[in-house]
């Protein structure tokens, strides 16, 4: 998930940025999190305190996790949510105790432009990027920023989640639609991304400020998004930019802001939603509701990086291979309610339960190098220009 706006709600239990980081150094992070373990847990605990390989992996794993307590220390970047990452945090630190680990949510362009600007700088960036802008991702990986990493849960994975041994597609998550179900019926809200276009040009003043989307000038993710649908159906899509632009809606940064204002009645619709956290939220509020597109339902992904300068390497393996294992994929979900990737992860919000109900409209989006060709900055100036033109901009 993408950083919120400055202004936060005063109930928001942590900080954007140090929470973790001070609640894992005074050992309390475990006690966070509920998590679904695996059967073997005493296990799986007993291998952190010695040092030793987990189970089933090679037994020169032991070498990378000692080099891993050695360094004490990870640091990752991440768009998803800091509340959502608390319990993977939480039990990665059960497994790995002698790890103290920094981690900071930011929006996606952030993110992206940050790991660059520490670099041209010669600063120390985070060990680890974590982010649901895929092109991005691609983009800093085939620039030589990403290190090459053989993990030994590769096999549990399909062959489009990890490119190069650099990129690891780490969750499979729809993109939805989302509506205000008091004021927007199950029998009313558009369906499709065709249908949405005819939506918005039908329903004028109804329509007008109260439907979400991003700003896809200042949301990498939002960007992203938009150029797959693009790819998907041209023509619907900017029938719809230009139908937002008639009707006036509300651009923003990241799928929490949009949900706020769906589920309190401030906004009709949203498009482009992610589903992990839209689901999540619905299950929560009664009066917000999903809509899986029944024309094509992208499905996206988060990506995890390994920085090829990471002060900590070997900390940083071990997270991915966390994350990648079917411990981690099933914590992420049972606690933190994002779509695992892997077919023997646990919980509701897997992606064998989300090929399931989706069936033949599902669109994973694969790992490659094509992903980061819209962002050349012929390919970007045109689709912002067009989309400026569309939204009612009259220059960039």
């Amino acid at each position: 998930m993408q950083r919120r706006p400055a202004q936060r709600p005063a109930s928001r239990p942590f900080s954007r940025r140090s929470a973790l980081g001070r609640l894992a150094a005074l050992g309390l992070a475990p006690a966070l999190a509920a998590p679904a373990m695996a059967e073997d847990d005493n296990e799986l605990m007993s291998y952190a305190v010695r040092g030793a390989a987990p189970p089933g992996y090679p037994q020169a794993y032991a070498a990378t996790v000692r080099a891993a307590e050695d360094e004490g220390r990870l640091t990752v970047h991440s768009t998803t949510d800091e509340r959502v990452a608390v319990p993977l945090v939480a039990d990665f630190k059960r497994m790995y105790p002698r790890i103290n680990v920094a981690y900071e949510d930011l929006n996606s362009t952030e993110l992206y432009h940050r790991f660059i600007a520490e670099n041209q700088l010669g600063r120390e960036a985070a060990d680890v990027l974590w982010s649901s802008a895929m092109d991005q991702m691609v983009a800093l990986a085939t620039a030589g920023h990403a290190l090459a990493y053989d993990s030994p849960e590769k096999a549990h994975l399909p062959a489009w989640a990890q490119w190069q041994d650099r990129l690891w597609s780490t969750t499979y998550e729809p993109v939805v639609f989302a509506h205000h179900k008091p004021s927007l019926s199950e029998a009313q809200v558009p369906r499709s991304h065709a249908a949405l276009a005819q939506w918005l040009a039908r329903e004028g003043d109804r329509a007008s400020g109260k439907v979400v989307s991003y700003d896809i000038q200042k949301s990498g993710l939002g960007y992203f998004l938009a150029t797959q649908d693009i790819a998907a159906n041209t023509d619907a899509f900017w029938a719809t930019a230009q139908a937002l632009g008639h009707g006036r809606a509300r651009l923003l940064l990241t799928t929490d802001a949009m949900v706020r204002q769906i589920a309190t009645g401030r906004a009709l619709l949203g498009v482009n939603l992610l589903g992990a956290y839209t689901v999540a939220q619905a299950r929560r509020q009664p009066s917000l509701g999903v809509v899986f597109p029944e024309d094509y339902t992208l499905v996206s992904s988060r990506v995890l990086l390994i920085n090829g300068k990471a002060a900590h390497p070997n900390a940083a393996r071990l997270w991915l291979d966390y994350l990648l294992s079917r411990r981690g994929q099933t914590v992420m979900a049972t606690a933190s309610r994002l779509y695992a990737l892997r077919a023997d992860a646990q919980g509701e919000t897997t992606a064998a339960a989300l090929s399931q109900l989706l069936g033949q409209r599902q669109r994973p989006i694969a790992l490659g190098p094509e992903l980061a060709a819209p962002l050349a900055n012929a390919a970007y100036h045109d689709v912002i220009l067009r989309w400026r033109a569309a939204l009612g901009y009259r220059s960039v």
